[in-house]
C-alpha cells in the first residue's frame, strides 16, 4: 500500500523539495507519495531527489509518449521535446513497405524510449537498438521485454556498442528509419547544465564535442550503408545546432529538412536518402 502522509507531513515534504529547487515541488511530493511503500522508503527517495537525483531515476520510471518507460539510476533520462522525434518518425514511415513491416533503427537509445513510442505508434516495427552504455542496454532491454508486446513490436533487439557498430551487416541498405537522440550539448557548456542531469546522467549521453554536432557528423556518414532507397534519418538537434546537423546529412548526399516545434521545444533534421 502506498504511504499516506497527514496534511502537515506532506506540507513539509513540499517545502524540502522546493528549498532544494524542485521547481514543481507539489506535484513531485504528490509522485513521491505515491510510489513509495511506506515511511522509509519515502524518506530515502526524498534523500536521493533533494540531493539532485533526477526524479524519473528516483520514482524508476518516465511518462513518454503515453508509456511508462523503466529509467534506472545513471540512465540518460527521456526528455519530452523528444516527442517530436517519434512523431517525424512516425510521419516518415507513412506506410508499411513492400515484404513486411519497417525496420527501424535506435541509435544511443539510452531507455529505449524512441524506437517503443514509434513501435507503439506504428504497430509491426522490427526494431534494432543500440547504446554504448551497459547500463542503458540493460535498461533497454528490461524495457523492451516489458512494453514490447503490447507496442506492437514484431521483433526487437538490443546491442552494446559504438552507434552502428555492433549492427549486423544483413540490415545494409534496408533500414526504413534510422533515429538518433545522440548527445549534442557542447563540451564546455556541460558545466552549465542542471546538477540533476550534469551529475547524475552519463556524460557520453550529454557531451557532442566543441560545437555538439561531433556525433551527429558521425551518424550522417554511417547512415547511407544502412538506409533503404526512400529511408529516413532522423537526428534531435536544437535551433543553434540544427544547420550544422542539416550541413552534415547533405553532405552525404541526403535530401534534408527541419522541423521545428514551439509547443515541445523540439528540433530535428529528416534527412532522407533518395531513391534508386
Amino acid at each position: 500500500m502506498p504511504v499516506t502522509l497527514a496534511a502537515a507531513a506532506l506540507d513539509a515534504l513540499v517545502a524540502r523539495l522546493r528549498a532544494a529547487g524542485c521547481v514543481f515541488a507539489e506535484d513531485e511530493a504528490a509522485l513521491l507519495v505515491a510510489e513509495a511503500q511506506d515511511a522509509a522508503e519515502l524518506e530515502a527517495m526524498t534523500v536521493r531527489r533533494v540531493a539532485g537525483e533526477p526524479l524519473e531515476q528516483v520514482v524508476g520510471w518516465a511518462e513518454f509518449r503515453g508509456l511508462r518507460i523503466g529509467v534506472e539510476p545513471g540512465v540518460f533520462v527521456p526528455r519530452a521535446r523528444t516527442g517530436l522525434l517519434v512523431r517525424e518518425a512516425v510521419r516518415a514511415l507513412g506506410r508499411d513497405p513492400e515484404g513486411g513491416g519497417p525496420v527501424v533503427v535506435d541509435l544511443c537509445c539510452g531507455t529505449g524510449a524512441v524506437g517503443l513510442a514509434i513501435a507503439a505508434e506504428h504497430p509491426g516495427v522490427a526494431l534494432w537498438a543500440v547504446d554504448l552504455d551497459p547500463a542503458a542496454v540493460t535498461c533497454a532491454g528490461r524495457n523492451v521485454a516489458a512494453l514490447g508486446p503490447a507496442a506492437g513490436l514484431a521483433g526487437a533487439t538490443v546491442l552494446l556498442g559504438d552507434l552502428d557498430a555492433p549492427l549486423p551487416a544483413a540490415l545494409g541498405a534496408r533500414v526504413d528509419v534510422l533515429v538518433a537522440n545522440a548527445p549534442y550539448v557542447p563540451t564546455a557548456e556541460i558545466a552549465h547544465m542542471p546538477p540533476e542531469a550534469r551529475d547524475h546522467e552519463p556524460r557520453a549521453a550529454l557531451d557532442g564535442g566543441a560545437d555538439g554536432v561531433d556525433l551527429h557528423r558521425r551518424v550522417a556518414a554511417a547512415a547511407p550503408r544502412w538506409l533503404a532507397p526512400g529511408g529516413h534519418l532522423l537526428i534531435e538537434t536544437s535551433v543553434r545546432q540544427a544547420g550544422a546537423t542539416a550541413a552534415a546529412c547533405e553532405g552525404q548526399g541526403l535530401a534534408v529538412r527541419v522541423v521545428h516545434d514551439d509547443d515541445l521545444d523540439g528540433t530535428v533534421v529528416v534527412a532522407t536518402r533518395r531513391a534508386a
